[in-house]
């Protein structure tokens, strides 16, 4: 009985795929996290850092800490949170795209969210790399404050801390990454533990920046600068007649207005 439960198991290794082979971790500007491998980004084109208008002091901000983390100095794990569509995205991937323009040895390494557990093993294929890596952990949220436990423990205080040439870059729509419920706070025995339970994520990252719902005139800022970089007419009203459509002033709406006209244009975004 024995053999033949060797036999099998050894016809299933066979038949199943080997692990994959992480891509060069030096030879790439982007990275997606895949089967714990590094596999390359197909298509890294960020956009130019001035195309992101209406967030000036947070450009600057996380642009100064990836060129710190590039040039092998002390940097912070960050954090960009607020309304949906503001831009934190867009904005880790362009500063990251003008930190590698300028020569900094940086690569962007995106994480779904629900890989969180295996970034031990991500940290141990960039550890000791002649580069720096920011983790990207994009629209990340928890439900209870439990959830957020394992992310705590790798950002400071844990057995297997991140290593020195790699910091995480996360994007929320909540400040404090964790969903607070009044009534947990009423239940619980001492209300201040619940909610120091619930903050203690996001005190965790040294740099944390708010992002904020644009005004109509940021809106049509944001649209007039894309007309302008792509060789698009602009149209206030038609813009802003979109955007009341949409029940929304955002970059990302502006966005999505710019790949209307240029459709109806018959002109390429490139």
């Amino acid at each position: 009985m024995t053999d033949a439960l060797d036999r099998i198991a050894a016809a299933l290794e066979r038949l199943a795929p080997p692990p994959p082979a992480s891509a060069d971790p030096l030879a790439h500007p982007a990275y997606v996290w895949r089967d714990d491998a590094l596999a390359a980004a197909r298509a890294f084109a960020p956009l130019p850092l001035a195309l992101l208008q209406g967030a000036e002091a947070q450009k600057a901000a996380l642009l100064a800490n990836l060129d710190r983390l590039a040039d092998g100095l002390p940097a912070q794990d960050a954090l960009l949170w607020g309304a949906r569509g503001t831009g934190k995205s867009a904005l880790v991937k362009a500063a990251v795209g003008a930190v590698q323009a300028a020569g900094g040895a940086l690569a962007l390494v995106e994480v779904a969210a629900d890989r969180l557990e295996t970034l031990p093993r991500l940290f141990d294929v960039v550890a000791g790399q002649q580069r720096a890596f920011a983790i990207f952990l994009d629209d990340l949220g928890f439900d209870v404050a439990a959830e957020a436990r394992v992310l705590r423990s790798l950002l400071e205080g844990g057995a297997e801390a991140r290593p020195a040439n790699a910091r995480l870059i996360v994007t929320s729509n909540r400040r404090h990454l964790v969903t607070r419920d009044i009534k947990e706070q009423e239940s619980a025995i001492n209300p201040r533990d619940s909610v120091d339970d619930q903050m203690a994520l996001a005190d965790r990252f040294g740099l944390s920046l708010g992002f904020h719902v644009v005004d109509q005139d940021g809106y049509l800022a944001i649209v007039r600068g894309y007309a302008e970089r792509y060789g698009l007419p602009f149209d206030a009203a038609d813009a802003v007649q979109w955007a009341t459509r949409r029940g929304s002033r955002s970059g990302r709406v502006a966005w999505q207005y710019v790949v209307e006209v240029a459709g109806r244009e018959g002109r390429r975004l490139a």
